[in-house]
């Protein structure tokens, strides 16, 4: 049966902030994973009219691998493909750091203002389980260092330091909004 949106799973589940264990070896079960997390963003996609998934973690499907799957290109009209990082880990972090508006699968309908560095150097496995290394910077920079996070038990709203005025939520018009992060809270039952 394929992965779907159901599988993603949500705040307050406290797999979220647990670490992901290293995978010892790339074989048959995780590729079946790698493709279980496309068919869940996929799937995701076709619900979202205003958003498109970029990348996620083996953790958001409630699996406790370090995997992630990368959009390869972020322009939401073309058709979806996603690269694995298996074991990714960040070697360098550079540049400025940066804030700009982050959202999560795992945390619904809630974008805030995170800072981050704008270049990172990252090195991991391919599904082959061959040894790889990526540079990125800008956006793609920001999304490995936010799934690299997930890995490691982080969620986005960790990054912000000041509450006020850094969270915002989607219209149905698919406009940001900013948040009264306290009521939003409060009114939500929200266990951050």
């Amino acid at each position: 049966m394929a992965t779907t949106k159901d599988d993603i799973i949500t705040l307050p589940n406290p797999h979220l902030r647990q670490h992901s264990t290293k995978v010892k070896l790339v074989n048959k079960d995780i590729v079946k994973l790698v493709h279980n997390m496309t068919s869940a963003v996929k799937d995701w996609d076709k619900s979202r009219p205003h958003e498109v998934t970029v990348a996620l973690a083996a953790v958001q499907v409630d699996e406790l691998h370090r995997v992630i799957i990368v959009r390869d290109d972020f322009d939401h009209d073309k058709s979806a493909s996603y690269s694995a990082l298996i074991n990714p880990e960040i070697t360098k972090l550079e540049g400025p750091i940066k804030a700009d508006y982050e959202g999560c699968l795992s945390i619904k309908s809630v974008y805030g203002m995170v800072p981050r560095h704008t270049k990172v150097r990252v090195k991991a496995l391919d599904l082959d389980g061959k040894p790889f290394r990526v540079k990125a910077e800008g956006f793609l920079a920001r999304v490995l260092q936010h799934e690299i996070d997930h890995l490691n038990g982080k969620l986005f709203i960790d990054r912000i330091k000041t509450k006020h005025k850094a969270f915002y939520q989607l219209t149905d018009k698919g406009e940001l909004e900013q948040l009264d992060y306290e009521k939003y809270v409060q009114d939500n039952n929200i266990l951050w």
